[in-house]
């Protein structure tokens, strides 16, 4: 009966929402709701051509119906409910930024219509297409809709497909590109495909040297009159094609303006420095000749190649000091086609101060603030070399009944250079639009944790990135090295520790010594919107300490606890997998999916991973059911005893991390996203440890992963995504029954206040 009953809801929602939306109209006005295209001799098409034929035509077709949602025409009903003759106001912005005007059905041209969809299917290849268009109400409706019916006629293909046999430079490369031609034998007609062919052959030809050749001195001739409805195509150049356009053109000179202005009148060429294969004309020398050796592709003699031009100029703006590039070429033929290139590039700012002031709030119920001072050169050397130094300061205070009065405060500072081109002993060549760099970070961080301990963590990195391609992307350092030192641990802490015998509490404060190299690799084409499924992925593997663990013989089990510089090192193994999926399900709806696949393996000087490179969750990019580190290891949960005998609850860590997540963003409306989204996942150590019972990974590992739901709204703000999540426990590993939540009760503010987690983050959690 209650299923029955919203049914009934639902039903009556709709039909009085029709209703309401259509009472405005005038005398003898019809709302449009939109048209059926009906293809009467469905034989003459592949069963599989008829959905994507009926969708293409759709979409011609104008004006588009009102908006609706579940039958509802939400943005109608609001236009009409928010009628104002004021030009200010909430109704008035709710009028002219969220309501739509009807859309009668007076304003459709059936017969326009009907020309438009008869023209693309002749495109397409039914070249006896016929339509007609009507309008079609029912007796007393004050709604009409537009019914097209189409009769295809039988759809032409191609019987053979023809390339120039004349032997002539130009011809000769034509029929060249012949075997990764668009168009084949037996395919349908489609003109959009052989304008596309053109434009892939002009492509290829701009390979090849061809520098003044373009689309329009190919024609595509065809013969329709072969039997059984086919074709043949004929691919030609054209007899008025000018001489230009058939030679071969390659490199004279490369000039290289790299100050250059829009007063800048005069080539200066008796000013030129000439340096390995190119020209630099710099009288004010504001960059070293060396900077473009990595930058600029083509060479003297070389034949012109579109692509390695277009990868020059996009060269030049990755190496950061110039913000415009403008190239001229100059035809310089003497004896045979040469062309001259000049790159005038404009300098971006050099030098540049900023600050900003960011505050935030985390699920952890931390509220802080934190200011940056960043200084950064874009040409600190004179080579291109990208130096920032980074300054912060930031205090978080902690509310709730978990850690009140546990505040943090940091101190930062944070060096860097960016080399484009690779520094070192390593060889990485690429011939793409994106610049090898080398990477040198370094930095301090002090940690201070109110009433507990404070932290000094320093840290260096060197080592490569490059891009084989726009979607990859690898990230190679040669040395990783982090320190940490605690200082100034307070009694009370050192109380928490002596009394509970936790062994988190001891291993935050434990020194942390950790050198060794690292490589990433990411792929990413979830950037490109047309993709109905794209994905990201990135996976990085890291160690510590592997050859000078083995060369002392450190083993930590056996007694032989090895030490560097006085400290003894932490020895690892670690490897990190973030995969995500992403697939539309139609405009503004999408399905986002990610899993967490984190190990990492402790032996020989370590028997856990050091506290700075164990895994976390929980929190607004990870289970946002859950408070951030609040997860874990595995089963554990700290007894009464422990939360007795200590003001403060540590962050849960791992050595091993499994986590999933899946949520569906929906655009509702403006700027405003929807989701509902579940999580998955749980921590774990290694190994077990005294006082961490249920902390270490075993073969019941999914009985104790977290599960969370909820749901969220995004604000698309154009400069950001504001996020707010609410989440809410379903399953929790500490459970002593089946884990299930019992008792949910959204209108009980207890259940709310132990239960509901709200977020407040930038950007999508993932």
């Amino acid at each position: 009966m209650a299923k029955l009953r919203y049914i009934l809801i639902v039903v009556i929602a709709v039909f009085l929402s029709a209703c309401s939306t259509t009472k405005y109209l005038g005398q003898g006005q019809k709302l449009y709701t939109g048209a059926e295209i009906k293809i009467t001799d469905k034989q003459n098409s592949k069963k599989g051509d008829i959905g994507p034929i009926t969708d293409d035509l759709a979409s011609l077709l104008r004006p588009a119906p009102n908006s609706t949602i579940l039958g509802m025409r939400y943005k109608l009903w609001i236009y009409d409910k928010t009628r104002t003759n004021k030009v200010k106001g909430l109704k008035h912005y709710l009028n002219t930024h969220l309501g739509e005007p009807p859309v009668l059905a007076s304003s459709v041209d059936l017969i326009k219509n009907a020309i438009i969809l008869q023209n693309r299917l002749q495109n397409k290849g039914y070249f006896l297409a016929q339509v007609n268009g009507d309008t079609v109400s029912k007796k007393n409706s004050k709604l009409a809709k537009a019914v097209y019916t189409i009769q295809t006629g039988p759809a032409y293909h191609y019987r053979q497909i023809g390339f120039p046999t004349d032997k002539d430079d130009l011809d000769t490369a034509v029929a060249g590109t012949s075997k990764e031609s668009l168009l084949k034998v037996g395919d349908r007609y489609d003109l959009d495909v052989i304008k596309n062919e053109r434009i892939r052959i002009d492509a290829k030809l701009k390979e090849r040297g061809f520098f003044y050749f373009s689309p329009d001195n190919l024609i595509m001739r065809y013969d329709s009159t072969k039997a059984d409805h086919t074709i043949d195509m004929f691919v030609k150049v054209k007899e008025t094609t000018p001489d230009q356009a058939r030679w071969i053109y390659s490199i004279r000179n490369i000039y290289v303006y790299p100050r250059y202005s829009l007063r800048d009148t005069s080539l200066k060429l008796d000013s030129a420095q000439h340096y390995a294969w190119y020209n630099v004309i710099d009288p004010r020398k504001t960059v070293r000749p060396f900077i473009f050796k990595n930058t600029i592709m083509l060479h003297p003699n070389d034949i012109y190649n579109r692509t390695e031009h277009n990868n020059s100029l996009n060269r030049f703006i990755e190496l950061g000091p110039f913000s415009f590039v403008k190239n001229r070429f100059e035809d310089v033929t003497p004896d045979s086609p040469k062309l001259d290139i000049y790159y005038f590039l404009t300098q971006a700012k050099r030098k540049s101060l900023t600050a900003e002031i960011v505050a935030r709030q985390t699920s952890a119920n931390y509220d802080g603030t934190q200011f940056n001072l960043t200084f950064r050169n874009k040409n600190a050397f004179k080579g291109g070399e990208l130096f920032t130094l980074n300054f912060f300061t930031s205090t978080d205070k902690q509310f709730g009944k978990y850690n009140n009065g546990f505040n943090v405060f940091q101190f930062g500072v944070q060096p860097s250079i960016v080399w484009p081109r690779i520094v070192g002993p390593v060889d990485i060549k690429t011939n793409n639009a994106y610049i090898p760099k080398t990477i040198l970070t370094t930095g301090y961080t002090l940690i201070d944790r109110t009433k507990l301990y404070r932290l000094n963590s320093f840290n260096l990195a060197f080592g490569y990135q490059w891009k084989p391609n726009l979607h990859k992307q690898h990230m190679l350092n040669l040395l990783e090295f982090s320190y940490v030192d605690a200082e100034h641990v307070s009694q009370l802490y050192q109380d928490s520790i002596r009394k509970t015998r936790n062994p988190t509490l001891t291993h935050v404060i434990n020194n942390q010594f950790t050198f060794g190299p690292s490589y990433s690799y990411t792929f990413d084409n979830s950037t490109e919107e047309f993709r109905t499924n794209s994905i990201y992925y990135m996976g990085k593997v890291s160690s510590s300490a592997s050859l000078v663990g083995i060369a002392t013989g450190a083993d930590t089990l056996s007694g032989k606890v090895k030490k560097l510089f006085g400290t003894p090192f932490n020895q690892y193994l670690k490897f990190e997998n973030d995969l995500r999926y992403f697939h539309k399900l139609w405009p503004g709806g999408k399905i986002a999916s990610r899993m967490l696949v984190d190990v990492g393996v402790p032996y020989g000087n370590s028997t856990i991973l050091p506290y700075s490179q164990q895994f976390f969750i929980g929190g607004p990019n990870s289970l946002r059911g859950f408070q951030a580190r609040s997860i874990g290891p595995g089963s554990y949960y700290p007894a009464a005893s422990v939360t007795n005998g200590t003001q403060f609850l540590p962050d849960e860590s791992g050595d091993i991390k499994l986590e999933a997540n899946i949520e569906y963003r929906q655009k509702l409306f403006s700027i405003v996203e929807g989701a509902l989204f579940s999580d998955a996942g749980n921590i774990w150590l290694m190994r077990s440890h005294y006082g961490l019972p249920g902390a270490a990974f075993s073969k019941h590992f999914l009985n104790q992963m977290a599960v969370d739901a909820g749901a969220g709204l995004r604000f698309d703000l154009s400069v950001l995504i504001l996020r707010t999540d609410f989440g809410f426990p379903l399953i929790k590993p500490r459970s002593t029954n089946t884990g299930i939540v019992d008792g949910v009760d959204y209108t009980n503010s207890g259940w709310h206040g132990s239960n509901m987690v709200f977020n407040l983050a930038i950007g999508y959690p993932f």
